[in-house]
């Protein structure tokens, strides 16, 4: 078994466990498509295994474990989109990818092929512990403290269909990240875990009761320093409390938010600690040699680089001006002289946010294979990410990746916009997250207006349920129906970083054309407003919504 660049190799373990539960649901899906089966008996066995009944079609979501992959697997990706889909896929929020318009008869086959690049969809779905995230620049970044990758590997061992934590009271989401600078958005989730060095080991600062949609909640902190050795007795005990008394009777109040909310931050914590006096710790304890088993699985690149890497990197910036405005966009700094890491937008001027191609997808593999040793991450931003990049081999990356229509120059800008599926597929939606999201990448698209307005984040919700962060956006923008008819509600001063907020709503929805000329006016006012190399959250802090508001409603 040779293992693989940054993320955990399977074993016979592992495949054979897949196969036969492959081999179980590809009985229920016969037994769905002869009739045997209800679409009410059939629902609950086939979100198990990541499948979705959409409006139009079945949506297939798998699993990227931590948002990372290999070229292999970004290969089948490809081959799946192109034989199975329509030629597309969709990368999300949770570091995953989906694929919107599977064939119900086709499903065993994909599984098929996901499992044997050891892939799957497990736990994409349903009232469970979801898809782990975690830093998509873990164990490559300059600013990092602890390469949470490991930790982020026996988070995933652990939940996948754990016993006591398969029927929650409501789906259950875990971000990790080992750096000082919040890339997960941890205080969103239902438990946030940031590492970061001890005296004899890692230790953990955890966050629990954090969470978006129908009513967004930043978390708190339950426990400042929990030891490497109690992390997995810690989560453990967090997730019985909530499994004992989080509310069942209620779909809307059933998240953890709701009941750490009802509790007080003291008193769950006070629950978790008793819990813990219950257990048999030993069981849970995460000692050194299983961590650095798991490590073992884990291939270690040769990170070596040429000594004048970053004079030609500099030379490359001095010749051409375009690839010096993507690198001041879309890298990132190594750890390692001579190094970088790459994101890759998936954002083109008019295009759908996380979206790809089958061509772009093997395009990158490709390109992996190439400049990085075919390993892959994708973040909850909606990009993807080379980790580790020769700086002097950056410029031919570039222009490869501009060869395959992914070269744009707007990571972290206005035109890097995050937005879900929304009406054109998601039955639980009130409005299209897609046009609008277009309509201002187009509005925004020339590079040289996003380099000037700087550091601004859109997310695009086409319903309450948030799965486009709309309130942890710069400008958030929330689809909402009004007697048939799509409008968006905007918010202003949403983040996810380690200052975490909720964006405050700006005023009355408006429709989706006045809603583009409303962010247009904002960003306008922040222009006129801002004072020499202030932000727009800054600028947003310093005058207040007033001006903004103004701006906004001056032509509704």
């Amino acid at each position: 078994m040779q293992a693989a660049v940054g993320h955990y190799a399977y074993d016979s373990v592992d495949r054979q466990f897949l196969a036969d539960r492959i081999d179980e649901f590809s009985d229920q899906v016969e037994r769905r498509l002869s009739g045997a089966l209800t679409e009410d008996e059939f629902k609950p066995l086939r979100l198990m295994n990541g499948l979705y009944l959409q409006l139009h079609a079945y949506m297939l979501r798998i699993a990227i474990p931590y948002g990372v992959l290999d070229s292999r697997q970004m290969r089948m990706l490809a081959e799946i989109g192109r034989v199975h889909d329509r030629g597309y896929g969709h990368f999300t929020t949770r570091q995953n990818i989906q694929f919107n318009w599977i064939k119900l008869e086709e499903t065993p086959e994909i599984l098929r092929k996901l499992a044997s690049v050891d892939m799957h969809a497990i736990q994409t779905s349903g009232n469970c512990i979801r898809n782990v995230t975690s830093d998509e620049f873990a164990g490559a970044a300059a600013d990092e403290l602890v390469d949470p990758r490991v930790h982020a590997e026996v988070l995933r061992q652990w939940s996948t269909l754990h016993p006591e934590f398969t029927f929650l009271p409501r789906k259950f989401k875990i971000a990790i990240s080992g750096s000082p600078q919040d890339r997960v958005a941890a205080r969103f989730h239902d438990i946030g875990i940031l590492a970061k060095p001890g005296v004899e080991g890692p230790v953990f600062e955890i966050f629990v009761g954090g969470g978006m949609g129908r009513t967004p909640i930043v978390g708190q902190k339950i426990f400042d320093a929990v030891p490497e050795a109690e992390l997995l007795a810690t989560l453990e005990a967090i997730l019985r409390v909530y499994n004992a008394h989080g509310r069942r009777d209620n779909i809307y109040k059933a998240r953890i938010k709701i009941l750490v909310q009802a509790l007080g931050i003291d008193a769950y914590r006070e629950a978790v600690k008793a819990e813990l006096t219950q257990m048999d710790l030993a069981r849970y304890r995460l000692e050194p040699e299983m961590v650095a088993a798991i490590w073992a699985r884990f291939a270690v690149p040769d990170l070596t680089a040429p000594e004048d890497a970053a004079a030609v990197l500099a030379a490359d910036r001095a010749r051409d001006w375009m690839f010096d405005r993507w690198v001041w966009s879309n890298t990132h700094a190594h750890r390692v002289a001579g190094r970088i890491s790459v994101v890759v937008s998936l954002k083109p001027a008019g295009g759908i946010p996380g979206d790809a191609t089958d061509a772009q997808i093997g395009a990158i593999a490709d390109l992996a294979d190439r400049f990085s040793f075919g390993e892959i991450r994708i973040t909850h931003l909606q990009n993807v990410v080379l980790a580790h990049v020769r700086q002097d081999e950056l410029y031919t990356l570039w222009r490869g990746l501009c060869d395959a229509g992914l070269g744009s120059a707007n990571v972290g800008l206005i035109g890097d916009i995050i937005a879900c599926p929304g009406l054109d597929y998601c039955a639980l939606a009130n409005a299209r997250s897609i046009p609008i999201a277009q309509k201002l990448g187009a509005r925004f698209g020339d590079a040289a207006l996003q380099a000037e307005i700087g550091a601004l984040q859109i997310n695009i919700s086409g319903c309450i349920n948030a799965c486009g962060h709309h309130h942890a956006g710069h400008i958030g923008l929330l689809g909402v129906d009004k007697r048939g008819e799509e409008f968006f509600q905007i918010t202003l001063g949403g983040r996810a970083d380690e200052k975490a907020a909720i964006g405050s709503i700006l005023g009355p929805a408006l429709r989706e054309d006045e809603t583009v000329d409303a962010i247009a006016r904002i960003v306008e006012m922040y222009l006129a407003r801002r004072d020499r190399g202030e932000s727009f959250l800054d600028t947003l802090t310093r005058v207040g919504d007033a001006p903004f508001k103004e701006a906004a409603y001056e032509a509704a």
